[in-house]
C-alpha cells in the first residue's frame, strides 16, 4: 500500500540492489547509472549506508558491500543442503569419537559455530551454534582449559569463508590421532557425496 512506503528506505535499498552484481567495486558514476539517482542524492544516501557498515568507500573512491550485509545473513543457519550433509556426519563422528562434533565458521578474525552434536557424557565440550570467538585466519580452535580440538578444512573457494569439521573434547580422553582419523573418514564420505537413487 502508498502509505507504507518510505521513499528514503527504498532508495537505500534501491543502491544495495546495484551491489547485487557480479562486479564487487563502483565509482560514484557507475552507482548513478545503475539506480538512475543524482550522485548528489547517492552520496547522501551512501553516507548513511556507510554509518551503518552496508557499504564502504576504498582509496580510490569506488564502492563496495561492507560488513553488516555478511553479519547479518551469518544469524541465519546453514542452507538446507549444507545442513542436510553436514548434520549426520556429526552425529556420526559425535557416536564414534564420543565427543562434541561442530561445523565451524570463519571470518574476520571471528569463528562461530554453525552446527553441532554433543554427546551424552556428563564432561564434555559445551558448544552450541552461534557461539563466536576470535582466532587466527588458518587455526580456528578456541583456547579450551582443560580441553584439545583438533580440526580439519572443509573443501570451498576463495569467495566463501572458510569452514571446519571439528571434535573437541577434555584433553585426557580426546586422543588427536583417531579424531584426525574420524575426521578424514568424514571428509572422504562428504568428496564422494550422497548416494544415488538406483531404479528397480
Amino acid at each position: 500500500m502508498a502509505q507504507d512506503r518510505v521513499e528514503a528506505v527504498e532508495r537505500a535499498l534501491t543502491v544495495l540492489e546495484a551491489f547485487d552484481s557480479p562486479q564487487e567495486h563502483f565509482t560514484l558514476a557507475e552507482l548513478a547509472q545503475a539506480t538512475g539517482y543524482y550522485k548528489s542524492t547517492l552520496l547522501r544516501l551512501l553516507g548513511s549506508l556507510t554509518r551503518f557498515d552496508y557499504v564502504q568507500r576504498d582509496e580510490q573512491g569506488r564502492w563496495h558491500l561492507g560488513h553488516a550485509p555478511v553479519r547479518l545473513a551469518r544469524r541465519h543457519l546453514p542452507g538446507r543442503h549444507l545442513a542436510t550433509r553436514i548434520q549426520p556426519l556429526l552425529v556420526r563422528l559425535s557416536a564414534d569419537s564420543g565427543e562434541t562434533a561442530a561445523l565451524l565458521e570463519g571470518e574476520d578474525g571471528m569463528v562461530e559455530c554453525r552446527l553441532v552434536t554433543l554427546p551424552d557424557a556428563a564432561l564434555r565440550h559445551d558448544l552450541r551454534p552461534g557461539d563466536r570467538w576470535a582466532a587466527a585466519a588458518d587455526d580456528p580452535r578456541p583456547l579450551l582449559a582443560g580441553g584439545v580440538m583438533v580440526c580439519q578444512p572443509l573443501p570451498g573457494d576463495a569467495i566463501e569463508p572458510p569452514m571446519w569439521l571439528a571434535l573437541s573434547g577434555p584433553a585426557g580422553r580426546l586422543d588427536p590421532q583417531q579424531a584426525n582419523r574420524l575426521l578424514a573418514d568424514a571428509m572422504a564420505s562428504l568428496a564422494v557425496g550422497p548416494p544415488r537413487e538406483t531404479g528397480p
